[in-house]
C-alpha cells in the first residue's frame, strides 16, 4: 500500500516557520521569498484540511494543530536525515560541510583550508557563512565553528582556541605605540558588535580607560573591516588571536602593547551528538586543534575561565 505523504518540501517550510514563528526568517534560512514559505504552508494545510498557524495575530502563532504537528515532523526531518548521512558514511563518502563564522573563516580558515586540503585530498569541504542558529542534522550542516562561552549544553562542544586581545595596527604606526600613554594621541578603531574590547583590553592588561578616548573615532560593524583599516593606517585596533594571526604572520599588522590577554571568549567546534563517529569529522577536528595548537603563542584547548 503506498504512503500517503503531504508534499515533502511544504514539511520543510514549515518546520522553519514554526520554530522562527516568522515567514520572513524561514525564508532567510531557506534562501526562498517569504511568499513563497506562506504559499508552501498553505499548500500543506489544505492538504491537512486544517489550519497550521493563527495568522489574525500581530506575530505569528502555532493554533493548536500547528502544536501538536510540529515535533512529529522535526522528528521525522531528524530521523531522515541521520539515515541518509548513514547511508552516505556506508558509501564511502567523504564530505563535510561546515557553518563557521564569518571573521573567523575569512581570516583564519581560509588561509588553512588548503593545508588540509593537501593531506586529506579525498574529503570535500563546503563552507556556510551565514550568520544562523544550526539545527543538526536538519540543516544539512556537519559542523559548526562559533565564538563564544562553550554553552551549547545539548551539542558535542569541542574548545579550539581561546580568544586572545591585544592593540594591533600598521607596522608603520607601530614605533609610535611603546606605552598605553601613547594612545592618547592615535586614533582607535572600534566594532559595534564587540564595543567592550577596547575596555576589556584595558581591565586585562592593567591599563586605565582614562589613558585613551573612546568618543571619537570610526566605528564599523565587523572585526574584519576595522582590522583591514587599521593594517592600512587609519588607526588602532583590537585584535583577536587566532583571528589575526596570519595578518600579523604576513606583517599586515604588528601587535603592541603587549602581550596578548586570554579573553573569555574563545572559538569553539560543534555538532550533533555522536556525529564524531563518522572519521571525516573527527578529521577535520583533529587538524583544527593541531594547526591552532602549532601557532606560535597559540591558548588552543585552554578552555577560557
Amino acid at each position: 500500500m503506498p504512503y500517503r505523504l503531504p508534499p515533502l518540501k511544504s514539511l520543510r517550510l514549515f518546520e522553519a516557520a514554526a520554530r522562527h514563528l516568522s515567514f520572513k526568517q524561514a525564508a532567510e534560512e531557506l534562501a526562498i521569498t517569504p511568499s513563497a514559505v506562506s504559499h508552501g504552508i498553505r499548500v500543506l494545510e489544505d492538504w491537512l484540511g486544517a489550519p497550521l498557524f493563527d495568522r489574525t495575530q500581530r506575530t505569528l502563532v502555532l493554533t493548536d494543530a500547528g502544536k501538536a504537528y510540529l515535533p512529529e515532523v522535526q522528528g521525522a526531518l531528524d530521523r531522515l536525515a541521520a539515515a541518509s548521512d548513514a547511508v552516505q558514511k556506508r558509501g564511502g563518502g567523504g564530505a563535510l560541510s561546515i557553518s563557521v563564522a564569518p571573521t573567523f573563516g575569512a581570516r583564519w580558515l581560509a588561509h588553512h583550508l588548503p593545508d588540509f586540503q593537501a593531506r586529506h585530498p579525498g574529503i570535500a569541504v563546503t563552507l556556510d557563512s551565514t550568520q544562523r542558529q544550526i539545527a543538526f542534522p536538519r540543516d544539512g550542516i556537519d559542523l559548526a565553528i562559533r565564538m563564544g562561552f562553550g554553552d551549547w549544553p545539548e551539542l558535542d562542544v569541542t574548545c579550539l582556541a581561546v580568544e586572545e586581545l591585544v592593540p594591533v595596527c600598521a607596522p608603520a604606526l607601530a614605533p609610535a605605540i611603546r606605552t598605553a600613554d601613547d594612545l592618547r594621541d592615535q586614533t582607535l578603531l572600534q566594532v559595534s558588535s564587540v564595543a567592550e574590547d577596547w575596555t576589556a583590553w584595558a581591565a586585562l592588561a592593567g591599563v586605565g580607560e582614562d589613558a585613551f578616548d573612546l568618543e571619537t573615532g570610526p566605528r564599523f560593524d565587523n572585526i574584519g573591516m576595522a582590522l583591514d583599516a587599521a593594517a592600512e593606517g587609519m588607526g588602532l585596533a583590537i585584535g583577536r588571536r587566532p583571528l589575526i594571526d596570519p595578518d600579523l604572520a604576513a606583517g599586515r599588522l604588528v601587535a603592541v602593547l603587549g602581550p596578548p590577554h586570554p579573553a573569555r571568549t574563545g572559538y569553539w567546534l560543534l555538532a550533533a551528538p555522536g556525529a564524531m563517529a563518522r572519521p571525516e569529522l573527527s578529521i577535520f577536528r583533529d587538524w583544527l586543534r593541531k594547526t591552532l595548537d602549532a601557532q606560535p603563542g597559540a591558548a588552543a584547548t585552554q578552555e577560557p575561565v
